[in-house]
């Protein structure tokens, strides 16, 4: 929000120090004599007084303006005006040092520091008048741009509700509102959202921090930090808590500045939203944050490591000394995407398994795996898939390489993504295992997943186009015959046999076949050339989205 430098820091009253450098008061020369580490203090009110007793006119945080006259003669009646001053709460004392004294009485100068009350002293004459008019002018026209501006928040919030904007966006208007960090958590302290979201590294070492920050009942300051902390509810039972950070991302005017009454009102009208859009939003926040950590680690789209490694590891994910395997689920078409997703995330959490789970489109659900170094890779993936197909029978799994840290896992995503392209559904698996992974990628599926390149299809069809239109044209079978040869590797006696057909037919047959592709058969690379053009019309006859031919 807005400063204003005349009246202080937006969102709260004018501190003493603020009041001192008005021009009224700064033309009588004024000094800190004590307490100078609290001026600080609001100011609510200017209070001018010559009682002995002016503490029963009093509520607290008054600025109290005197000329030293009522001060009494005594260090006992002394220390007893100024005891009811601190115990009151004023803000602090100006003595003008003018009419009775020309600098102030040691008595009162001990008993001001021993209290911790700031003590000010006025060199020259000051209009008391003045004085009040101007800092009490300044005090209502504060409390009334405060009372727009937390108009405006309750404004915002309720549009924010209506509309039914998620827990992102919600939390960025806050940190916009506030120039805060302001941070989402589940009750096992997991950061679901951080935002704004260039402040990741905020979450560094995110769950001690926040196990070592009490709860709260309502929006208060909590922990060694100074957080600024309110409950979030779902159906009448706390689910976990909004966190406003007591320092901004860095360069924002929120640094080393302390909260005020407008953060505590966007917190409160936070938490508010969070309740209402936990309440009708379809989707847990979890898994919304689990998808968004996998999509942003998929497509590198963090801002630094450190960001990755702090987002990771405040959703309870090891970000170091730990290997991780990229998984890619694809589900059948009729498959209920939202409910395997959740399936598997809950098949997984009963394990042990450490990962993240979410959907990264509309039929493909993204694991990230997070292994101890030394477990065998494989059997962990194993395991993982067959919770995939438990979950989601009919899918398809396909794994990328392991990567050594999460700057690497977009590398074993885009592994699995090839592996993936390359793979038809209901593809044969070697025994004992139920994922598909890179060295599973031959011919067949490296064509397979080049199926839609015009160079691949140019080439199918300047090989066997002439056949393909003989066939088309007379119902022969010429294709079938070329194949039948090949796959015996060129015996045509075998493939005679394998046709049901004699030998004097299939030798006439090929010599067509040579006539019309204009090609020599006897050639083992011509042979070849063939054969990987056949592969490629087999992969281009086949639906790409069901991995069954048309």
């Amino acid at each position: 929000m807005r400063e204003d430098p005349q009246a202080g820091p937006a969102g709260r009253s004018p501190t003493v120090a603020d009041v001192l450098a008005l021009p009224v008061l700064a033309g009588g020369d004024p000094r800190v004599v004590t307490g100078e580490e609290s001026v600080d203090r609001p100011v609510r009110w200017v209070h001018i007084t010559e009682l002995t007793d002016p503490a029963s006119f009093l509520k607290g945080g008054e600025l109290v303006l005197t000329t030293g006259m009522p001060l009494p003669g005594d260090p006992a009646g002394i220390r007893r005006y100024v005891d009811e001053l601190a115990d009151v709460g004023a803000a602090a004392l100006v003595i003008e040092l003018v009419r009775r004294y020309h600098r102030p009485p040691d008595a009162l100068v001990q008993a001001c520091a021993a209290r911790g009350l700031p003590l000010v002293a006025l060199a020259k004459d000051v209009n008391f008048l003045e004085v009040t008019q101007v800092v009490h002018t300044l005090i209502l026209g504060h409390q009334a741009d405060a009372m727009r501006r937390t108009q405006r928040v309750h404004e915002a919030f309720t549009a924010l509700t209506l509309r039914g904007a998620g827990p992102e966006e919600v939390l960025r208007a806050a940190a916009e509102m506030t120039g805060r960090t302001v941070v989402l958590e589940n009750l096992v302290h997991r950061a679901l959202v951080c935002e704004p979201g260039a402040a990741q590294a905020s979450l560094t070492d995110w769950e001690r921090r926040s196990r070592t920050t009490p709860g709260t009942d309502r929006a208060g300051p909590s922990g060694s930090e100074g957080w600024l902390v309110a409950p979030v509810e779902y159906q009448g039972e706390r689910w976990g808590r909004v966190v406003m950070l007591a320092d901004g991302p860095s360069g924002t005017a929120a640094t080393n500045r302390g909260f005020g009454p407008e953060d505590v009102t966007v917190l409160e009208r936070t938490a508010m939203a969070l309740t209402i859009a936990r309440l009708t939003g379809p989707t847990p926040w979890e898994r919304t944050a689990h998808r968004n950590a996998l999509r942003d680690l998929a497509e590198q789209r963090h801002r630094s490591p450190a960001d990755a490694r702090a987002r990771v590891a405040a959703l309870g994910l090891p970000a170091e000394d730990a290997r991780f395997v990229a998984v890619l689920v694809d589900l059948p078409p009729d498959a209920d995407t939202t409910d395997a997703e959740a399936r598997l995330s809950e098949e997984l959490g009963a394990t042990g398994a450490r990962a993240l789970v979410g959907l990264l489109s509309p039929v493909r659900v993204g694991v990230l795996l997070a292994l101890r170094p030394s477990l065998p890779w494989r059997e962990a993936a194993e395991r993982l898939s067959r919770a995939a197909l438990d979950a989601a029978p009919g899918a398809t799994v396909c794994v990328g390489a392991p990567a050594d840290g999460l700057a690497d896992v977009a590398r074993s995503f885009r592994e699995a993504a090839r592996v993936a392209e390359a793979t038809g559904r209901g593809c044969l698996l070697p025994p004992g295992r139920s994922f598909h992974e890179r060295s599973d990628i031959g011919l067949r599926r490296l064509l397979f997943a080049l199926r839609d390149d015009p160079r691949v299809q140019d080439y199918a069809e300047r090989q066997l186009g002439p056949l393909l239109d003989h066939d088309a044209r007379h119902g022969t079978g010429l294709v079938a015959t070329l194949r039948g040869y090949l796959d015996a590797a060129g015996n045509k006696t075998a493939a005679a046999r394998s046709a049901g057909l004699s030998r004097e037919t299939v030798y006439q047959r090929l010599h067509t076949i040579e006539r019309l592709l204009e090609r020599d058969l006897e050639s083992g690379e011509q042979r070849t050339e063939l054969h990987v053009a056949l592969q490629a019309l087999d992969a281009l006859r086949t639906h790409p989205h069901t991995g069954r031919d048309r």
